[in-house]
């Protein structure tokens, strides 16, 4: 009997030291599921109230982010922006004295087709999503019980859309996942009492998300207004990591409040090119990263962005590479409208890039930072990926001569959708590669090709 207790309780000791801990010490200690290192492509989606005046200013004049329609409620109520003025204007001009709560009566979804958009991320070449589930007007996605009225099941579409998309996203074999605002701009429990608003909503809403839909992803955001210990993060992310049903498979982004950017969580997160430049790593967070923009210059669809706002097929692709030779990974934000559809510009978009993974993927996913490259340039055409012995050499621009120093002889090279054999020389530990005669659009994929060099990497 005593040998039994004994054995039981070393046991429960092994347990009980296994778990995470509710702090940052314990908690950096789990390390990032491979399967997000391994992605390398997510499609970012915001989609709310937001999208039913789908407006912003084209003017920078409030610095970075004063474009973002998913901020139009907070612009309304915010005179010291310079902008505040053009959002009340077109505010009065098109909907006079309607509240913002209005808008709901117009978010209605009714041509959202879960299916399709699934079909398109998955032909984009993504690997995963992430939805609003709920953005910073508090409203959410899914039937939450602490929104009540403020949902898309009781109000505007009287539908479950993060659930529908979950479905739909996994059937695909994609990876699911959920954005959340931790703080509310005008919720008056949270501008009243931050700690009951913690307690009876934020931390409820979170868990239920979590176990309601199981999604391997959880971005944060809202966070700036209070320090970690305030939002209760590491208590929540214990949690997660010890006790919700995605514990192992589950990846977090490091917005868990003022003072964790860039030192906790999953991978460091940044946006809009500022990737590997504003937000490096501090006090030995050693992480994945992930850089996030739009295609324009919102995250929520905004009309009156024109068509010189959006980026090209071709710079995306370039965006694409550069992110991932630097061992990151890129977020693509697609802004839906009101009533459910991806906009046909995004689709195409969406669309050129798919292309080009379709012929370069054994160059992006899986792959990993070559730590040998050359050293990294704004201007650089030339970018580098590593996967096990093989080296990708991904040309921005079509060359006829690529040279690359101080690598090990491949025993073979290839150009990626190209059948033809490809001639190379190789003289002190200097690789130069001779582009075939070939007109580089007769090649199926465009805006950037991939040379593979196996077994170059010892």
């Amino acid at each position: 009997m005593k040998k039994y207790l004994l054995i039981l309780t070393t046991l429960v000791s092994l347990q009980t030291y296994a778990q995470y801990q509710p702090n940052w010490n314990s908690l950096d200690q789990r390390p990032t599921p491979d399967w997000f290192q391994d992605a390398k492509f997510g499609i970012f989606i915001h989609w709310g109230i937001y999208s039913v005046p789908a407006w912003a200013t084209n003017s920078n004049a409030d610095g970075f982010g004063s474009g973002y329609a998913e901020w139009y409620w907070q612009r309304l109520f915010a005179p010291n922006l310079k902008i505040h003025k053009e959002f009340v204007a077109f505010h009065e001009k098109n909907y006079g004295k309607a509240s913002y709560q209005d808008f709901v009566q117009q978010f209605k979804a009714e041509m959202f087709k879960p299916e399709d958009w699934a079909r398109i991320f998955e032909q984009a070449g993504a690997r995963y999503v992430v939805l609003t589930s709920k953005h910073h007007e508090g409203f959410t996605l899914w039937p939450s019980a602490q929104s009540w009225n403020w949902n898309a099941v009781d109000v505007g579409p009287h539908r479950d859309l993060a659930g529908d998309l979950s479905k739909a996203v996994k059937a695909r074999n994609l990876h699911m996942g959920y954005y959340y605002s931790l703080y509310e701009w005008f919720s008056p429990v949270y501008k009243n009492d931050v700690n009951k608003y913690v307690n009876e909503r934020m931390i409820p809403q979170m868990k239920d998300l979590v176990t309601r839909y199981q999604p391997d992803i959880l971005w944060t955001d809202g966070e700036w207004d209070h320090p970690a210990k305030t939002w209760q993060s590491e208590e929540f992310l214990a949690w997660l990591y010890n006790d919700s049903p995605v514990k192992s498979s589950v990846v977090v982004n490091d917005r868990w409040g003022n003072d964790t950017k860039s030192k906790h969580g999953s991978f460091y997160t940044s946006e809009y090119g500022h990737g590997g430049t504003d937000n490096l790593p501090t006090n030995g967070f050693a992480r994945p990263w992930e850089e996030c923009r739009g295609i324009g210059e919102s995250f929520g669809y905004n009309r009156n962005e024109n068509l010189e706002v959006y980026q090209t097929g071709e710079q995306l692709v370039h965006q694409l590479v550069d992110i991932v030779a630097r061992g990151g990974n890129f977020l693509l934000n697609i802004g839906p409208t009101a009533d459910g559809r991806i906009p046909v510009i995004m689709q195409q978009r969406l669309k050129e890039i798919g292309d080009w993974m379709k012929v370069n993927r054994e160059a992006i996913y899986g792959s990993r930072k070559w730590d040998k490259a050359p050293a990294y340039a704004k201007d650089s055409k030339l970018h580098f990926t590593q996967k096990g012995a093989n080296i990708y050499a991904i040309c921005s621009k079509w060359q006829d001569n690529i040279i690359i120093e101080n690598i090990e002889k491949p025993t073979k090279v290839k150009l990626l959708g190209f059948n033809g054999d490809i001639k190379f020389t190789y003289k002190n530990k200097v690789l130069t590669i001779v582009a075939p005669q070939v007109n580089p659009n007769t090649i199926p994929c465009q805006y950037a090709w991939t040379y593979e060099l196996s077994n170059a990497h010892k």
